[in-house]
């Protein structure tokens, strides 16, 4: 909290309107990792190459440090640890008119972690491979599903060579 009050004008916490189950609106917690723009609600970051993001922002989101508040969002039952990751208004707008059985996703709470994240699908990348894979989690949960995703999560968080993620 500390490197990301000193890491530029803005508050340390960002808040930002997400989609979580059954398409009920809540505001999700992250550390902040951008300068204050006004077209973060618009605009899908792409990691190395989006200006937005600080130094200490970079070493937030390469390590999942900027995701750490979204705890009180699970405290508050508006997330879980585990689930397909919520996603702004505007982009589930269009990704329910682009893939089909994109709202499929939202029968179950939404999570900090899910299968689609621990098969890399994180960030900037194919958008209805995520979904297939979130249909599958919400097809076939279990808690030992659950319970695996959360261990590789945490392996992940631990490896070197880890990617950005956002």
């Amino acid at each position: 909290a500390v490197a990301v009050r000193l890491s530029g004008p803005g508050p340390v916490f960002f808040r930002q309107q997400r989609i979580g189950q059954r398409g009920q609106l809540f505001d999700v917690l992250k550390f902040r990792s951008m300068r204050e723009n006004d077209d973060s609600d618009v605009t899908w970051a792409v990691d190395g190459v989006d200006g937005r993001v600080t130094p200490v922002g970079r070493l937030l989101r390469r390590t999942g440090i900027d995701e750490l508040p979204q705890l009180l969002n699970v405290l508050r039952g508006e997330m879980s640890l585990v689930g397909p990751r919520p996603e702004r208004p505007f982009f589930v707008a269009r990704f329910g008119e682009e893939v089909a059985r994109y709202a499929d996703r939202h029968r179950v709470p939404v999570g900090i972690t899910g299968w689609a994240q621990i098969h890399g699908l994180r960030g900037d990348t194919s958008i209805p491979e995520r979904i297939r894979l979130d249909n599958h989690y919400v097809e076939h949960w279990s808690l030992w599903t659950d319970i695996v995703i959360v261990a590789r999560t945490v392996k992940t968080l631990f490896r070197r060579d880890r990617e950005e993620v956002t």
